[in-house]
């Protein structure tokens, strides 16, 4: 950390804005802390100033309206994981939130600081994505909405520019079918993703699968939709032999994306077997 990093603390949206438009380009967002503090301690924050959000109300709240399921950037961790406003509607994020590190890193970790740090393990990222979320990024010359599948530009990189932060994510809610997240991990508690997975898919009423939503997480650059398998899967009657002709197709774009490396022969095998467990309720 830099001996001459300064904090300050927002008292509301407005005042937050404003201190990003005057000192944007040399400034790191406190919202939890579960990631910029422990930059601080090793010592790898440049940035000259710390803008800390963690008590600004505008950045609070979850709530059903008419565009669908509305969830605050400073939302926590366990809040999620406690709504039942998120249990009926996004549960796949609820999951996501319940295998987050450990009780304490729940209650500070927030939704929009796990997004914003663009980590390929964000737990959070491959949810949002099946519920084909979208971002509210604010600054003081207004309000964009960007797709959270379009935020990142690379590992721990977001198109965010420097004047602006994100206040709230619009997700599509779960209508019909189910929505789930799982990942696999070195151990079973407070482990980072080696692997995540969330899907979101339904059956019509002729028994072919209607609804087909795939996120891969960890094992690609940042998490992200994974067309080719949906395409594959959209219209067919689901049978476990699809499931894994499916799981073959993605750990092929997996590598594609990735290139091989030495954990790839272990990660082509779990992405096929993750994705059978998690689309086998379909039949």
């Amino acid at each position: 950390m830099n001996s001459a990093t300064s904090y300050a603390q927002a008292g509301d949206l407005e005042e937050a804005l404003q201190f990003l438009w005057e000192h944007g380009h040399e400034t790191t967002i406190l919202a939890g802390g579960t990631d910029v503090l422990i930059g601080l301690r090793a010592g790898d924050l440049r940035s000259n100033r710390l803008l800390d959000i963690s008590r600004l109300a505008e950045l609070k709240g979850i709530d059903v309206h008419g565009e669908g399921l509305s969830i605050g950037a400073g939302v926590t961790l366990a809040e999620i994981y406690s709504s039942e406003v998120i249990a009926a509607h996004a549960p796949a994020l609820q999951k996501a939130a319940f295998t987050f590190g450990s009780v304490q890193i729940r209650n500070a970790a927030t939704l929009g600081g796990n997004v914003a740090n663009a980590s390929p393990s964000a737990d959070t990222v491959p949810p949002l994505l099946v519920h084909n979320a979208r971002a509210l990024l604010a600054s003081i010359n207004g309000e964009r909405s960007i797709p959270v599948s379009d935020l990142f530009s690379g590992p721990y990189k977001t198109i965010l520019r420097p004047n602006e932060m994100i206040t709230r994510f619009l997700l599509d809610p779960v209508e019909e079918g189910s929505a789930d997240f799982q990942k696999i991990a070195r151990r079973q508690a407070h482990a980072i993703a080696r692997i995540s997975m969330a899907v979101m898919a339904a059956k019509n009423e002729t028994g072919m699968i209607s609804t087909l939503r795939l996120a891969l997480g960890a094992c690609t650059p940042w998490p992200q939709r994974m067309a080719e398998v949906e395409g594959l899967l959209t219209g067919k009657p689901p049978n476990e032999r699809l499931f894994w002709e499916a799981g073959r197709t993605l750990a092929a774009a997996m590598v594609a994306t990735t290139g091989r490396r030495t954990s790839t022969v272990y990660k082509e095998k779990a992405v096929q077997g993750l994705l059978v467990r998690m689309l086998l309720p379909l039949v």
